[in-house]
């Protein structure tokens, strides 16, 4: 079966806006694959698919011309996109426990009321920051070297032409 989604199903489905559709289609990042008689946009799975690899890839820190770039010249796949996910999800996690753990111990302490040593609020305070820091730190680097990558395979290409 083939799903076919106005502009506006489309958003609703996503949580998008349809301003935002129409944006990604002007600028050439995300087109619709067809129209109906009247001229309204059509998106198929094929296009929830682009989507989903544009969303991920924005949420990993690019710019909408590194998106298209990226995609224009193939070099993530679906998977890739989806595994990126998952790690990113799962160093999120291991933030988020190891901030908790710290919580629950300064927790402890003032319940027990004990204070916090310099040690507890230094502890805490690098949980703290390493939550807000390290994904974008290690979103830079990533995907600093994929783009370098992605530009030395650009000028292999270019010398055979």
């Amino acid at each position: 079966m083939n799903n076919l989604w106005k502009v506006g199903d489309l958003a609703r489905l996503t949580g998008l806006t349809v301003r935002t559709l129409r944006f990604y289609d002007q600028i050439g990042l995300f087109s619709p694959s067809g129209q109906t008689g009247s001229g309204h946009r059509l998106y198929d799975e094929t296009d929830l698919s682009r989507l989903h690899q544009i969303l991920t890839l924005k949420e990993l820190g690019l710019s909408l011309e590194e998106i298209k770039e990226t995609l224009s010249a193939k070099q993530i796949s679906p998977l890739e996109m989806v595994t990126l996910q998952k790690e990113r999800i799962k160093e999120q996690i291991a933030r988020e426990q190891k901030l908790l753990e710290q919580l629950e111990h300064a927790s402890k302490l003032l319940i027990g009321k004990r204070g916090l040593t310099v040690d507890d609020f230094t502890s805490l305070l690098q949980a703290m920051k390493m939550e807000f820091e390290k994904p974008v730190l290690e979103r830079r680097i990533s995907w600093e070297q994929r783009l370098d990558k992605l530009g030395n395979m650009l000028e292999l290409g270019k010398d055979e032409l």
